[in-house]
């Protein structure tokens, strides 16, 4: 009952939050896509009482930032301290929802269109745009949310597919207990650790299995990390 009490909190503070955070990116889209309003994200993790722990820092010199995937908190925890103008790898579908699709289309996110045949080289030329102007990637390599176990979903071929095209650095980044915080199916919360794992950047080998590998390392990382806060 009351991880159920605490799951309604935690969805009116994300909730509110974003509304706030909308109206500003409104009156501050020019200013760098809003990027000084987007990190007011970090009065979530104060007004849920669960901070987060960070382990390693963020490498500026990245161009692609792989995560993994449990919650709509993990959008949150990097908006709320990564340093830069990061630009986020969506879903279409998910800038047409109603209220939550402007905080990805005012900072001009890049939504990707899955069923649409010309969708590949729309991202090509759209990822190109925005490192051009110096915005990092961010993309979800699983796709989709994870049940936030000890497991990952398989990686999907975007992000390999960005990387060998424009040479990337990457930094993968290991998010443990997010969707703890916050699970929408069912809604619930609990009051646990939250930690973010900031791996070293690096340019992969695209001679090798990089893409399996650093889907390897990421769950390794993940598992080690997983059952030091869940025992």
């Amino acid at each position: 009952m009351w991880s159920r009490l605490r799951g309604v909190y935690a969805l009116l503070v994300v909730g509110l939050g974003l509304g706030f955070i909308i109206l500003m990116n409104f009156l501050t889209r020019k200013h760098n896509n809003s990027r000084a309003t987007r990190k007011w994200c970090r009065s979530f993790f104060w007004l849920m009482g669960t901070p987060l722990e960070k382990v390693g820092e963020f490498d500026q010199s990245a161009t692609l930032i792989v995560l993994n995937h449990q919650s709509i908190i993990d959008i949150v925890c990097l908006e709320a301290y990564h340093p830069q103008n990061i630009c986020w790898i969506a879903k279409k579908e998910l800038g047409e929802i109603p209220y939550y699709g402007y905080a990805l289309k005012t900072p001009q996110m890049i939504l990707i269109d899955r069923e649409d045949k010309r969708g590949l080289a729309y991202l090509l030329k759209m990822a190109k745009e925005k490192l051009d102007q110096q915005r990092p990637l961010v993309i979800f390599p699983e796709g989709t949310r994870g049940r936030g176990e000890d497991k990952f979903l398989p990686f999907k071929p975007g992000a390999k597919i960005l990387t060998e095209r424009f040479k990337l650095k990457i930094q993968p980044i290991v998010l443990i207990n997010t969707r703890q915080v916050l699970n929408t199916k069912p809604l619930e919360s609990h009051r646990v650790p939250m930690r973010m794992v900031l791996l070293e950047a690096y340019e992969p080998d695209l001679n090798t299995d990089w893409y399996a590998e650093l889907a390897a390392r990421m769950h390794s990382v993940y598992s080690t990390h997983y059952h030091q806060l869940n025992g």
